[in-house]
């Protein structure tokens, strides 16, 4: 490869990432609904009704459009970040603002990739790492409006840790098969824990798959970093909501989000927190 290789494929790192922000953005905003439209067919058949008439509903149709004016959006006004730009902010056919988050996925998704580039280097690594990073996006969106850790992204993803470690992608397979299993359990555990003391469930089953599936992929070893860093950030970001923005106590807050965002810092750094911390207890 020539000098300028390794910054050429950063820089289409970059761009891929963007692309694929544009793609979460309809993952995110479509697959609860797509969830949501299965469970109520599911119930309509259980009870011998009709089932839902209204058109199928896929990531790739219908056709993207604006919810408040129907507006059809066209190949340039869907370019990530740059349409938003170009449009102000606003739909071309009403004027409706669109939310700041959809620039800002597909933005953070671009740069992460190109960072998993650069720090992997090009190699088998590096796109476990995007394939990572791009689920983890998606979960956490989704659970931040929904509460929910779709099956049909978790499971993959653990399924997939599992097959990039079988030639020692990211870590051993033993390390990863030991990290899927002690994931799933060590949150089940908490789960039953806490549902015995209290009589109420303090996570979803997303939450074990997710740690399932970073365990499969990261190994064993990364499993205490991902649960401190994820539980740490939890506890101040709900205590701040209760203090400063009035959140009930009894209001849900969604874990997932918190476990995604320690899952990409273990990705990137937790070989390093691991070495400090072990080496604070020495």
């Amino acid at each position: 490869m020539s000098v300028a290789s390794p910054e050429i494929l950063i820089w289409f790192a970059l761009l891929l990432g963007l692309c694929v922000g544009s793609f979460l953005n309809v993952v995110i905003h479509r697959l609860p609904k797509i969830m949501e439209r299965e469970w109520r067919g599911q119930c309509a058949e259980l009870r011998g009704e009709t089932p839902d008439t209204n058109p199928p509903l896929s990531l790739s149709r219908p056709r993207s459009r604006c919810p408040s004016c129907g507006h059809a959006i066209s190949a340039w006004e869907n370019i990530p970040v740059i349409s938003f730009l170009l449009l102000r902010g606003k739909c071309s056919g009403c004027g409706t603002p669109i939310s700041i988050r959809y620039p800002l996925i597909e933005l953070g998704t671009g740069i992460l990739s190109a960072f998993a580039v650069w720090h992997f280097g090009w190699q088998w690594s590096a796109l476990g790492a995007l394939i990572l990073l791009w689920a983890l996006i998606a979960l956490a969106a989704i659970d931040f409006d929904t509460q929910l850790l779709p099956d049909s992204i978790t499971l993959p993803l653990l399924w997939a840790g599992l097959a990039f470690n079988l030639h020692g992608v990211m870590t051993d397979l033993t390390s990863a098969t030991l990290g899927a299993m002690i994931g799933y359990l060590a949150l089940w555990s908490v789960f039953w824990a806490f549902k015995l003391a209290t009589g109420k469930e303090g996570m979803g089953y997303g939450d074990f798959k997710l740690l399932a599936a970073l365990g499969a992929w990261l190994g064993w070893e990364m499993l205490p970093a991902i649960i401190l860093l994820s539980s740490l950030v939890g506890a101040a970001v709900g205590i701040g909501l209760i203090i400063f923005a009035k959140h009930g106590r009894h209001i849900p807050i969604p874990f997932g989000p918190y476990l995604a965002g320690a899952g990409l810092i273990a990705l990137f750094w937790g070989q390093v927190l691991t070495q400090r911390y072990l080496g604070l207890l020495t």
